[in-house]
């Protein structure tokens, strides 16, 4: 074989009007563009057809690498192999590898937490990612998401049921269910293997908070938390958390910028709520007055309820410290007892609608339509509830009737 090109004479080749080729030996050649681009091309023949191969361009494929790679082709084609399908081959199945990846476990599932968890409260999406990285993409998450099965999903949930952790296993398989149920919306698979899990699992052990929810119970804690001798901030905090019954995570966060003096509102905006909406918080006049009691000693901090340093809130276990010094144990009641204590009893008074109750508790509605519309609709009803609520509680202080049901409500 006569190589008949140099180095010189390829860097010295300029453009012209047409493209025009420099041959080289084997059926290599550059081919020069008008624009000046220099491409190498093999051509050769195979199954009695002429065929031109791509080798690269130039200077990034020099005349020594290109000769090597024209020598390979011929070997192939020397073998019975076309080069050109050869190379298409291994284009496609790289593409598959990169699809692969892409479509993983793993990657389908932190594309979605990307997509979705900027609206989650901060600390459910650490909860969610943590419980991922920790239970599932270990042993899922290098797989495609195409090749899971049901039996493959059980598999990583039997690990979490066997150290039992039962109810973190039903909230994976919840999480598990929400990426591929992403991955469908996208193209990626056509159904969802957590779906056919259910029953597999065990069911989860009832869990209540202690509450107290007997008119003497409570009436009896009331004056307990009036008697109070610990920490004066604590004790606003029990106050409110009783007046309130917000969810004991936003209570300790509440910032005096949420609260709207002039119109008797808290405006938990909806990074802190869990299901992700702004909440209003309708605050009756003893509400009102524990605030402006409380002003003069944390107004000036960004909390209501600040902890041991002004910019941090208190500690997620001071409310319950403070039950427990008042000596009721977490089987009785606990900080987020009280939700449920108000529940019941405005439920048991039957002056309430469910639908305002369940709104001013912040229970998260799966109808985005319906949950704006009882948003609206029950919220001069909760305001007159609150009012209520607030002086059922008063009743209770004055050691008066503990079953106020029948009073009229004030306007």
């Amino acid at each position: 074989m006569i190589n008949l090109l140099t180095e010189t004479k390829i860097r010295q080749a300029k453009q012209a009007e047409k493209p025009y080729k420099l041959f080289d030996g084997g059926g290599l050649f550059l081919l020069v563009t008008p624009q000046g681009q220099k491409w190498w091309r093999l051509k050769y023949r195979f199954a009695a057809k002429e065929k031109l191969l791509s080798l690269g361009v130039y200077p990034g494929i020099g005349l020594k690498q290109a000769r090597e790679r024209r020598d390979d082709a011929r070997k192939q084609i020397g073998s019975g192999i076309d080069p050109s399908t050869e190379r298409h081959a291994v284009k496609a199945s790289q593409t598959a590898v990169q699809r692969s990846a892409q479509d993983s476990v793993e990657a389908v599932a932190r594309e979605w937490f990307e997509k979705f968890s900027p609206n989650w409260v901060p600390e459910h999406a650490v909860t969610v990612i943590h419980r991922l990285e920790a239970d599932v993409l270990p042993w899922l998450g290098k797989k495609p998401i195409t090749e899971i099965t049901a039996v493959q999903l059980l598999e990583v949930l039997r690990r979490i049921e066997a150290r039992g952790a039962i109810s973190t296993a039903h909230r994976i398989k919840q999480i598990c269910g929400q990426v591929f149920r992403y991955a469908i919306a996208t193209g990626r698979v056509s159904r969802d293997p957590s779906a056919d899990l259910r029953g597999a699992l065990p069911p989860e052990r009832e869990r209540h908070f202690g509450a107290l929810t007997k008119p003497a119970d409570v009436a009896a804690l009331i004056r307990a938390i009036d008697g109070y001798q610990g920490s004066f901030v604590v004790r606003c905090a029990l106050k409110f958390t009783a007046l309130t019954f917000a969810r004991p995570g936003e209570i300790r966060k509440a910032e005096w910028s949420e609260i709207d003096f002039d119109n008797a509102f808290w405006r938990i905006p909806a990074e802190r709520m869990k299901a992700g909406r702004e909440h209003l918080v309708p605050l009756a006049r003893q509400t009102i007055a524990i605030l402006r009691e409380l002003y003069p000693l944390t107004g000036a901090a960004k909390y209501l309820f600040p902890g041991r340093t002004p910019a941090r809130p208190m500690s997620e276990n001071a409310i319950g410290a403070a039950l427990r010094y008042l000596g009721y144990e977490r089987g009785q009641m606990t900080a987020h007892g009280f939700r449920r204590m108000a529940s019941t009893l405005l439920n048991e008074s039957g002056k309430w609608s469910p639908d305002a109750i369940e709104r001013q508790l912040a229970h998260a509605e799966s109808d985005e339509v319906r949950a704006a519309y009882n948003a609206a609709q029950h919220l001069q009803e909760r305001v007159r509830m609150m009012r209520w609520w607030a002086d059922c509680l008063d009743r209770f202080r004055a050691g008066g009737s503990v079953i106020p049901f029948r009073d009229p409500v004030s306007a």
